[in-house]
């Protein structure tokens, strides 16, 4: 029974760090959709720019947040600063659970978590405004270990799978990863 609760845990774990890279796997961009050009054009031409920083901000937010999940991983901490720094709920509160039952399990992260992260859609116009990023995350090198003797814990190897992940920008100005999911169905 506990074999089987760690099992729930490794895979819990590798969905999060699934989730915290989206990197589109063979670069295809999806384009941002806008209105029919209108009088207006020159209102939509100021926009591109605004679009541009909001998605190199969320991308930001989204290094960051693979950063900071990566180091409280391995270090077994769930309420690591750094996750608050960028990540909001619902994810904040997943990534901090599933760090809190892999160090109850006695385990922890280790290795590498490669991304190349792409935004797919910005929405400006929307309350909140949200960026949408896809990434193809390469957990090959990204294993969950026994913390003691930093054996590999059965069923835990790490592959190459699509990840998305929503930015949305609050009150404050803060871009923050607020949702994300691992395609563990679909390779890269």
């Amino acid at each position: 029974m506990r074999g089987r609760q760690f099992g729930r845990a490794a895979i819990c774990l590798m969905t999060i760090a699934a989730t915290a890279s989206m990197t589109a796997c063979g670069k295809s961009r999806e384009a941002t959709v806008r209105p029919p050009a209108a009088p207006a054009a020159a209102a939509d031409a100021d926009r591109e720019p605004d679009e541009q920083a909001a998605g190199k901000a969320a991308l930001d937010a989204y290094s960051g947040y693979l950063t900071a999940s990566r180091t409280a991983s391995r270090n077994s901490d769930p309420h690591a600063p750094e996750l608050s720094r960028f990540l909001a709920d619902p994810l904040l509160t997943r990534v901090r659970v599933a760090i809190r039952e892999a160090k109850e399990h006695g385990a922890m992260r280790t290795g590498t978590l490669k991304s190349d992260p792409t935004v797919t859609a910005v929405s400006l116009n929307t309350v909140p405004a949200t960026v949408e990023i896809q990434d193809c995350l390469d957990a090959t090198g990204y294993r969950l270990v026994y913390t003691k003797d930093r054996r590999v814990v059965p069923g835990s190897g790490g592959k190459r799978y699509i990840a998305t992940a929503t930015a949305t920008r609050y009150p404050d100005g803060r871009w923050l990863i607020s949702a994300g999911t691992a395609h563990q169905d679909q390779p890269c």
